[in-house]
């Protein structure tokens, strides 16, 4: 690919074009770029020194960059095509790529570790970069959410490990070619791209077909793709036995965990996560695995004692099961859960947690091709709380649907439900009943959760 010292993102504000923008940054590249909203990720980059520009019109890109002999673009399929910078890009003769191809460039010559699945891809691939790091196998990795060990979304580190989330909306994934892959979940999502769910289930297949002959794929137990040959194939799982699973699982206060993760050749004794959940020590079964395959491929030592100590230290990542308060009177933490079968394995492992205590689950519905075609498992996935809060649809990229509005998710829920506009929450749930609360959603209501905090922390007596 020809070189270019200018780079223009459409879209630079998403999770995963911020990182390749940071990327090219350091690099030394040019870097500018539009978004419809200012943001956390925005400003960060333009304090790294990248041009951001919030109006859609063409006069608000940089001249610099209006040469198509020294800049490409980025986009993100999110950015409609008739956005007027994207039919300036498009109509001027420029090098225009997707997010997934730029990805896929990058990781050229890499040892590529992916980890794909319509949910838990974001905390495994963030804890397979943390292992690769802590345990100095060294490495870089573009990331779907902000680690809080690595203080970001990008990490750029010694040798050719390269840790990506492969993100399987708009077939992204498939541009990717691992060594060692992981899938963590295929459910029914992002139907508005797929149709059906049998052709999700298709689409993966395709992208465990991509792997490197002689790779490895790391697949959740019960998960059922069309599996590829001359590649080894590993399975995981919470606590079902199988080649990578946990066991002698304890719960400890607070509701951290202490476990054993077993390998198809030994054990890893007495891991504590350095993040609640029981979902989490699934994520973390995947990501050791991950390590184990790497290492056996590569003639490299499993080093037992780095791995443990590297989970004991993680984190997390910024909206990933993240607590804000955890006092004996008040719990609240947030999730960016946006799926039914992420919501009910949330809310059940909140339970094993906290048993015998008040759940209140709020939810922001994200999308409305995606409330279309799962409200009545959204309903069902709530039901497992005592209570839930619904916010208003967040539409993203999208135009409103008939009918589709968060009534049709509350007319459903089992438990007492009740509807708030979002920039009330914080007030209503000072006057509620609340011991343990959540909030769920892909879309902005992450806004709200300091104020949602301060509140609960006043009835906790902090």
């Amino acid at each position: 690919m020809k070189s270019f010292q200018n780079i223009y993102f459409l879209g630079i504000g998403g999770i995963g074009m911020s990182a390749i923008a940071r990327y090219f940054l350091h690099e030394g590249k040019c870097v500018a770029g539009y978004d419809r909203t200012e943001s956390a990720l925005t400003r960060a980059l333009a304090a790294e020194g990248a041009l951001v520009n919030y109006e859609d019109s063409v006069d608000a890109i940089p001249e610099a960059f209006r040469d198509r002999e020294t800049t490409m673009v980025v986009y993100t399929p999110a950015v409609p095509q008739e956005h007027p910078q994207v039919r300036f890009f498009a109509e001027g003769g420029f090098l225009v790529e997707k997010r997934s191809q730029m990805l896929g460039h990058l990781s050229e010559g890499k040892y590529v570790m992916a980890v794909a699945g319509t949910h838990g891809k974001t905390t495994t691939s963030t804890l397979v970069a943390w292992l690769n790091s802590s345990t100095s196998m060294g490495g870089s990795a573009f990331l779907g959410g902000i680690s809080k060990n690595f203080g970001g979304n990008l990490v750029l580190g010694e040798g050719n490990r390269l840790a990506v989330e492969a993100d399987e909306f708009d077939r992204s994934f498939l541009r990717l070619k691992p060594d060692v892959a992981v899938i963590t979940a295929v459910s029914a999502d992002h139907l508005d791209i797929y149709g059906t769910y049998e052709a999700v289930v298709e689409a993966f297949g395709d992208f465990a077909a991509l792997i490197k002959r002689g790779g490895d794929l790391v697949l959740k137990q019960g998960v059922d793709i069309r599996l590829p040959e001359a590649i080894d194939i590993w399975r995981y799982s919470y606590d079902e036995p199988c080649d990578f699973y946990a066991r002698n699982v304890r719960l400890q206060q607070g509701g951290y965990y202490l476990y054993d993760v077993v390998l198809p050749d030994g054990v890893v004794e007495d891991c504590t996560l350095g993040i609640p959940g029981w979902v989490n020590i699934e994520n973390s079964v995947a990501a050791v695995a991950s390590m184990w395959c790497a290492a056996r491929k590569r003639g490299e030592v499993f080093d037992y004692e780095a791995v443990r100590r590297a989970l004991a230290e993680y984190v997390g990542v910024k909206r990933r099961f993240e607590f804000y308060l955890n006092t004996p009177r008040q719990v609240y933490m947030d999730d960016y859960a946006h799926h039914p079968e992420e919501l009910e394995a949330t809310i059940t492992s909140l339970r094993g947690m906290f048993p015998e205590r008040k759940l209140t689950a709020i939810f922001q519905p994200h999308l409305y091709t995606r409330t279309r075609d799962l409200y009545v498992e959204f309903a069902a996935a709530l039901s497992c709380a005592d209570e839930v809060v619904l916010v208003p649809i967040y539409p993203a990229r999208e135009e409103p649907i008939e009918g589709i509005t968060s009534e049709i998710i509350a007319e459903r829920v089992t438990v007492p439900c009740e509807i708030c506009e979002r920039e009330n929450l914080a007030d209503l749930l000072l006057y509620k009943d609340t011991d343990v609360v959540v909030s769920f959603g892909a879309g902005n209501i992450d806004a709200c959760c300091a104020a949602i905090a301060e509140k609960l922390a006043t009835k906790a007596g902090k």
